[in-house]
């Protein structure tokens, strides 16, 4: 894996991506910064615009989902938000994958509800599902390659061929698997977005996005739009994912080595029901992922048995792991997905993208798998155990309730 630097000149030359802290630039030439100000490739002008460091990362990314061109954001969401408001306009019909991220959903949702864009949601394994909704206005199909919290794995191949043949223009999220596990591109999808935030950068440091386009042309009608956005990102911010980079594909294998273990330990365990890890036998993409994916993530789901509380009391009770949002870091990550990053949902959503009330997400990190697995299991031992016992205090009060006491 190799990082894209800006050339400096001269025979000593800088190991890292030099950081440029620097929100404008000067010129000696009035006809130079009106040339300047032509296009996503010029010299630098504003960095909002364009900045060295940024580039940097841009081309970086680029390179590692095999895309013509890139453009980085302050946000994942800030990548996902600025691809869409530039390619959809009022009217327009979107096809979505049923599981997707709740900030995705909510600004789906949001464009259905402020600007009339239509939304159609598919379960993302049926070509024939798809093609059946598309219609002449039809502009837009998202999917995820590995869905957020569930783990299931869209026919990439079949979607993203029947886009393709239907003028349709495909956005793939690929933040949970990386470049590392699969690059959509190579799968025929027209925008990779990803939020740096996670496995990119990896360490729970930085805040970050980034669009990888197939072509530089459709990168192009889309730069004008996010610039004005105000989407982009810091350049301390770029340097830091840059930093974590070269990291990545070792990265990667630690936590897909984590997961597998941890997978399989909780697939046996009373208090679990399901167990959401796409290369886990028995999943309903486990074909199709050892198909598209070089590896099952680093995200492992599971329902507990006893629901929402036992869910709640879980991440509350482990003590290497931690409880927080986001994801993609070298530390244990759990959250309860149904009342944090998925509570845009209601109910009915909730059931229809597989998120159960008891529902718990771990972000599987780099540690010893041994020592999260002991964690773990004292956590679903004192879950068990608690609710046992507020169960019998339940019973004991519906008795003293009965008595009139």
């Amino acid at each position: 894996m190799h990082v894209s630097k800006e050339p400096l000149g001269g025979a000593g030359r800088p190991l890292s991506v030099p950081l440029v802290q620097s929100s404008a630039f000067a010129f000696d030439s009035a006809d130079a910064l009106a040339e300047a100000m032509a296009g996503p490739d010029g010299q630098y002008v504003y960095s909002r615009r364009g900045n060295p460091t940024v580039r940097a990362l841009e081309r970086t990314v680029a390179d590692l989902e095999g895309g013509a061109a890139a453009i980085a954001f302050a946000s994942g969401m800030g990548a996902i938000s600025g691809v869409l408001l530039a390619l959809l306009r009022p009217g327009d019909h979107v096809i979505a994958q049923q599981c997707l991220y709740g900030g995705t959903y909510a600004v789906l949702s949001d464009l259905a509800n402020r600007y009339g864009v239509d939304v159609d949601h598919v379960a993302g394994q049926d070509v024939d599902e798809f093609t059946r909704l598309i219609r002449p206005r039809t502009r837009l199909l998202f999917l995820e390659t590995i869905a957020n919290p569930t783990g299931r794995v869209p026919d990439l191949d079949g979607l993203l061929a029947a886009a393709r043949g239907s003028g349709v223009v495909s956005v793939v999220d690929n933040s949970l698997a990386s470049p590392v596990l699969c690059r959509p591109i190579e799968h025929g999808a027209d925008v990779v977005v990803h939020s740096s935030t996670k496995y990119l950068a990896g360490h729970s440091d930085v805040l970050g996005g980034v669009a990888v386009f197939a072509e530089d042309g459709l990168r192009r009608e889309v730069w004008p739009r996010t610039v004005e956005l105000g989407a982009a990102p810091d350049p301390f911010a770029a340097w830091l994912t840059l930093r974590g980079l070269p990291t990545l594909p070792l990265r990667m294998r630690q936590h897909c080595a984590n997961a597998e273990f941890l997978a399989g330990r909780l697939a046996g365990h009373p208090a679990v029901t399901a167990v959401h890890w796409p290369w886990l036998a028995g999943h309903p993409s486990y074909a199709v992922a050892r198909k598209v994916l070089a590896g099952g993530g680093g995200m492992v789901s599971f329902e507990l048995a006893a629901g929402r509380a036992a869910g709640r009391a879980f991440v509350e009770r482990v003590r290497l792991a931690q409880l927080a949002l986001s994801l993609g870091g070298v530390e244990t990550l759990v959250t309860h997905p149904a009342s944090t990053s998925h509570r845009e949902l209601d109910a009915a959503a909730l059931e229809a993208a597989g998120i159960g009330a008891g529902t718990v997400r771990m972000s599987v990190g780099i540690e010893h798998a041994d020592d999260l697995w002991a964690d773990i299991d004292q956590a679903l031992g004192d879950v068990h155990v608690t609710d046992h016992i507020d169960d019998q205090e339940r019973q004991r009060g519906a008795a003293r309730r009965a008595l009139g006491d």
